[in-house]
């Protein structure tokens, strides 16, 4: 007999959420695809920084023994895609600042199948509460992605695909056999720098392990990371106070835990290196780093990190993720390639769908319109230029079409 949710109760503030939070830790126990960035110590933080102009939706799916056996952590904003007309967006909880990546929504192994046909029935129901859906940087294996990949295509929905460049290292038993997989370019040049700053400093390398060396060793990170953008005459990450914020918050609570990874470097008693991440399991995640200009002779980024993989081994992590984006300072590292999903969905014959239609702008999806819409509505769509159309990458002559046709569609 295939398994069912008995429940689905909705939680929108993080007070509702509190008591939840020992289910939440038991299921993430059970959930194969945890990350840090599904836990309470992500997400309460980043809401507290960043969480204004967004409302939480937190779906919990229960069954007939009221246990927790999935988890949907959402939350909705509003896009203006025009000037008279603003679309509700739902994502997942914690994308819209750029620090998180990998979010997913925990389940239960074997009711993946369940909890994605309560979500979408959730989604059904509550169109009001919405008007598309936009999930981004989840893991290319996430069960319930890929179940609501097949069951909106299934519906006939409005749904988009697109994937972000990730990557991350698989770490053997040994610093030898880690060693063993990079290029011999890439062993002599840690070998040298190693010992170039080992011969002209005094060098002491450091993980911040304690809630009383925090505020120093981020104030450090945020230092470091700043003088790069400082050369380029540009803001760094650190320049958002809410940033600043949600890193303090998130160090204090994943230090109580033993999770922080955190790694300095100094030389003759100055920072020159620091390397902000985190554990989970087996995996430890790079988040941030910087390093002083001053020292860029000496590699010093280059030396921290070798240094940190070499004690995570030690310690039995078995993957360093680098998280997303592309680089060929981290392919050096003997990285795999891998990618994240985004995927963007709406419900047929609604605003949120003829938006993502038209910013998409493929000629099929011209077609879909010309067979859909109302006649009236059709008809705002058709003065949108033809090349344009055809190209379909103008994004503000889309949205104030998209405008116009919520207009018509009275």
């Amino acid at each position: 007999m295939p398994l069912a949710i008995r429940q689905t109760r909705v939680y929108r503030n993080l007070d509702d959420l509190e008591g939840l939070r020992p289910a939440w830790e038991e299921l993430l126990e059970e959930f194969p695809g945890a990350t840090t960035f599904s836990t309470w110590e992500w997400l309460a933080p980043w809401r507290r920084a960043f969480g204004s102009g967004r409302e939480l939706l937190v779906l919990g799916f229960f069954d007939e023994s009221e246990t927790l056996v999935g988890l949907a952590p959402l939350q909705i904003s509003r896009r203006r895609v025009a000037p008279l007309l603003e679309l509700r967006v739902l994502g997942l909880w914690g994308d819209g600042s750029g620090d998180s990546d990998n979010l997913d929504f925990p389940v239960r192994t074997g009711w993946e199948a369940a909890v994605t046909a309560a979500l979408l029935d959730f989604l059904t129901k509550e169109t009001r509460e919405w008007d598309f859906c936009e999930f981004n940087t989840m893991p290319p294996d996430s069960a319930v992605a890929n179940c609501l990949t097949k069951l909106v295509g299934d519906c006939g929905w409005t749904a988009y695909q697109d994937q972000r460049a990730s990557s991350a290292i698989s770490l053997p038993e040994t610093w030898g056999a880690y060693l063993r997989q990079l290029s011999s370019k890439e062993r002599g040049k840690i070998a040298y720098y190693q010992n170039r700053v080992q011969r002209k400093y005094g060098v002491r390398f450091y993980r911040c392990e304690s809630e009383s060396e925090i505020p120093r060793c981020l104030e450090a990170l945020f230092t470091l990371h700043g003088k790069r953008w400082q050369l380029l005459e540009q803001p760094g990450s650190f320049e958002s106070t809410a940033r600043r914020q949600f890193y303090s918050e998130l160090a204090g609570l994943l230090a109580t835990r033993d999770r922080l990874e955190f790694w300095l470097l100094e030389l003759d008693g100055h920072v020159v290196a620091a390397q902000f991440g985190f554990r989970h399991g087996c995996t430890a995640f790079q988040l941030q780093e910087g390093f002083d200009p001053a020292y860029f002779a000496d590699s010093v980024g280059y030396v921290l990190r070798a240094h940190v993989i070499e004690q995570l081994i030690a310690r039995g992590v078995r993957r360093y993720d680098f998280l997303a984006g592309e680089a060929s300072s981290k392919s050096r590292w003997a990285t795999q390639a891998s990618h994240y999903l985004n995927m963007q969905f709406a419900s047929p014959f609604s605003r949120g769908s003829a938006y993502l239609l038209l910013i998409n702008g493929a000629s099929q999806s011209k077609e879909w319109l010309r067979g859909h819409l109302p006649r009236n509505a059709w008809q705002v769509l058709h003065r949108l230029n033809p090349k344009s159309a055809q190209h379909g990458r103008d994004a503000d002559k889309a949205s104030m079409h998209v405008s116009e046709i919520a207009s018509a569609k009275g």
